[in-house]
């Protein structure tokens, strides 16, 4: 329309110029006077046509600007926008119209300057806005996009105060992280069950020490570095060893192992009432000799007799025996992690795990005795599988979970998740985290090794962060090789060390007798598997 106007008066003008060749000196001055009338209101038409029109496109900028922030909730890696161009498209609208502009006026002046720049502007409006993309973004498919937005934005929406999800991956450290992620991200007065079951993996407490808790040397038999002894069990296939962030003590999980975890308010979070949770949905399933003991562990009473007792009492069975034997087995083990507002406490539920036979094996180190160590130690007890299909039992629970906490109301959310969620920026960071050798290793509380030989001194290796500190030898016996020993030990980081032996042999000189006599112990007492298992 604007050029249309231009060329509109163009044509007056040129009409006007034939004219002033057959008119006199007069008429024609007052043609030219015209004429600049006709230009003045040219000028004036292109100004205020182009004004609306800038106009116009700057509404539509600041149109999308407001809808992409009002998404501000989206996941990291979401383009700026989307979610917006998804509930318009949702809504049924063809596209997003901006609100009537005011009329608007432009002095003559403006307008030559802007019919100048009009070509250029025809030009600039046919362009389409597109949003700036990262590399990150253009990585992931939309649709995946969109699940992982959808997934922390509804994690952290403030209405949805109870949630539950269910995990597909069998991978601990993802479990692990996503169990994280949701203690970090949702609402601070929000309750959330998740359910994950992981492959067989061996995973300590956050202030435990792998040495005295684990038979490492059945993770590396297992993986195919070392020859398994006759009197161990044969290895089950690749175990992983994992750190978790919580405390509490050493325990196996395996695809008969179901692992529940709650995060809830921190002013609202005792061990006893998720236990007693837990109790309740194994009765609902016919197992009538659990119950919460004074541990918080689950247990099963192993009793003969049966006696009168309030079902209702998640602390006693008709089968409890108060003294004696035979013991409770114990099904459920649990730990917990606190934060300032939130609090979270995940268990293990053994109920159909096909290692029940050997998880003492791999529970069991034979460096227990040689190493004081700082940390949390394992409290050692009797276990049994539960005997439950695992798949129902986990619906169960979730039953119970929303009559447990149906005065905050009904489940907001239930949902599934999986590998893919490892493409969420802050579950991969905690998922590299639990992965690294730092974390493994270092991590482990201060200990000492104390190296015993039927005939040779006492040797005492304190280590701290991982690291060897000192290498003290009873001082009537220390000879020169062991000065050499410890020269090449301490310092060494033990994630560094593949074999011990090897180790020696390269920094000691002449490799002895009593050289080869303290690669020996150390290999037995402080091997270190390799980690993570590729």
């Amino acid at each position: 329309m604007l050029l249309g106007d231009v060329g509109l008066g163009m044509i007056k003008m040129k009409k006007l110029y034939n004219q002033r060749s057959s008119t006199s000196l007069r008429g024609a001055a007052q043609t030219e006077r015209d004429g600049c009338i006709i230009l003045i209101w040219i000028w004036a038409c292109a100004g205020v046509k182009f004004h609306g029109l800038m106009a116009k496109q700057s509404e539509r900028m600041k149109t999308g600007s407001a809808i992409n922030a009002s998404g501000s909730g989206r996941c990291r890696g979401t383009p700026p926008g989307s979610l917006a161009r998804r509930e318009h498209a949702a809504s049924g609208a063809s596209q997003l119209q901006p609100p009537p502009l005011p009329s608007s006026t432009m002095a003559p002046s403006r307008g030559v300057q802007l019919l100048c720049l009009s070509k250029s502007f025809t030009k600039c409006r046919s362009i389409p806005h597109h949003p700036v993309t990262t590399a990150t973004t253009l990585a992931w498919p939309m649709h995946a996009r969109r699940t992982y937005s959808s997934f922390t934005e509804t994690l952290s929406n403030p209405a949805n105060k109870l949630q539950s999800y269910i995990s597909r991956s069998s991978d601990p450290y993802l479990n692990l992280s996503i169990e994280d992620h949701i203690l970090r991200k949702s609402p601070p007065d929000s309750t959330v069950l998740f359910l994950y079951v992981n492959r067989p993996c061996v995973v300590i407490g956050r202030n435990q020490n792998p040495w005295t808790e684990v038979n490492l040397s059945i993770l590396n038999a297992a993986r195919g570095t070392n020859e398994l002894k006759d009197t161990e069990p044969p290895g089950i296939g690749a175990v992983d060893l994992v750190r978790r962030r919580s405390g509490g003590g050493t325990v196996f999980h395996d695809e008969g192992n179901l692992n529940w975890s709650i995060t809830c308010p921190r002013n609202e979070f005792t061990r006893d009432k998720h236990a007693e949770m837990v109790v309740r949905a194994l009765r609902k399933q016919g197992i009538e000799r659990a119950r919460v003991n004074e541990r918080h562990d689950i247990v099963l009473d192993q009793g003969q007799e049966r006696r009168p007792s309030d079902p209702e009492d998640t602390h006693r069975t008709p089968y409890t025996v108060d003294e004696g034997i035979p013991k409770p087995l114990k099904v459920s083990g649990s730990a917990y992690k606190l934060t300032r507002q939130r609090a979270l406490h995940h268990a293990t539920t053994l109920l159909e795990s096909p290692n029940l036979h050997i998880i003492s094996q791999y529970l069991r180190s034979p460096a227990k005795h040689n190493i004081e160590a700082k940390g949390v130690e394992s409290v050692s007890s009797p276990v049994s599988n539960i005997g439950l299909d695992l798949k129902a039992y986990q619906q169960r629970l979730q039953e119970v979970f929303a009559v447990t906490y149906a005065s905050i109301g009904k489940i907001n959310v239930a949902e599934t998740v999986g590998d893919e969620y490892l493409n969420i920026p802050d579950i991969r960071k905690g998922y590299d985290e639990l992965r690294t050798q730092d974390w493994m290793w270092a991590q482990t509380p201060q200990f000492d090794a104390k190296l015993d030989f039927c005939n040779g001194p006492e040797i005492t290796m304190n280590v701290h962060h991982g690291i060897v500190k000192s290498f003290d030898v009873e001082a009537e016996l220390v000879d020169e090789t062991h000065e050499d020993i410890r020269s090449a030990l301490v310092g060494v980081k033990l994630q560094d060390v593949t074999d011990w032996t090897t180790l020696l042999q390269a920094n000691v000189e002449p490799f002895n007798d009593r050289c080869a006599a303290v690669a020996k112990r150390l290999e037995e007492l402080l091997p270190v598997p390799e980690f993570p298992r590729t």
